[in-house]
């Protein structure tokens, strides 16, 4: 299932920073099975594994990591990106003590980030024109969410 989601070319951009191209099963195992320093996690509903999420680059010094989230095309749009990400930014800040997450995501994704604004990320910053998508250059929005600020949400 991880395979079909990250090989799928239709929303690549929107995952990679590398041009769009096929990803044999291979390179697939090579590049995001091999361990590393990420955290993942599988997102099931009803028993059925419908994406993933992940920690990574976490860096111990400043408290901070990356987050990242992907889902099957017909799991899109149903809440279960919102859910997960919530449960990903808990453990985050409660089980790996971070003090900040963030993430990137091209501008023109609006219902990703839509999400990302209902767990609490508020945009950072922005990279004008800094990614080519499906012919035609994107900003690249920068979102971040305090432990602070996650905690004065929750009351």
């Amino acid at each position: 299932m991880f395979y079909e989601i990250y090989a799928n070319l239709h929303n690549w951009e929107e995952r990679n920073a590398s041009p769009a191209a096929p990803l044999t099963r291979a390179e697939f195992d090579e590049r995001y099975t091999g361990g590393g320093a990420a955290v993942r996690f599988a997102i099931t509903v009803d028993g059925q594994v419908v994406g993933n999420c992940l920690l990574v680059d976490e860096d111990t010094l400043a408290r901070h990591a990356s987050v990242g989230i992907s889902l099957t095309m017909d799991s899109a749009g149903q809440g279960y990106g919102s859910d997960a990400l919530r449960v990903l930014v808990d453990y985050a800040f409660t089980r790996r003590n971070l003090r900040r997450v963030h993430l990137s995501v091209i501008a023109s994704n609006e219902r990703a980030i839509a999400s990302y604004r209902k767990v609490g990320f508020v945009e950072e910053g922005r990279r004008r024109e800094h990614c080519w998508v499906r012919g035609a250059y994107v900003d690249e929005v920068i979102m971040g969410l305090l432990r602070s600020e996650w905690r004065s949400s929750r009351g």
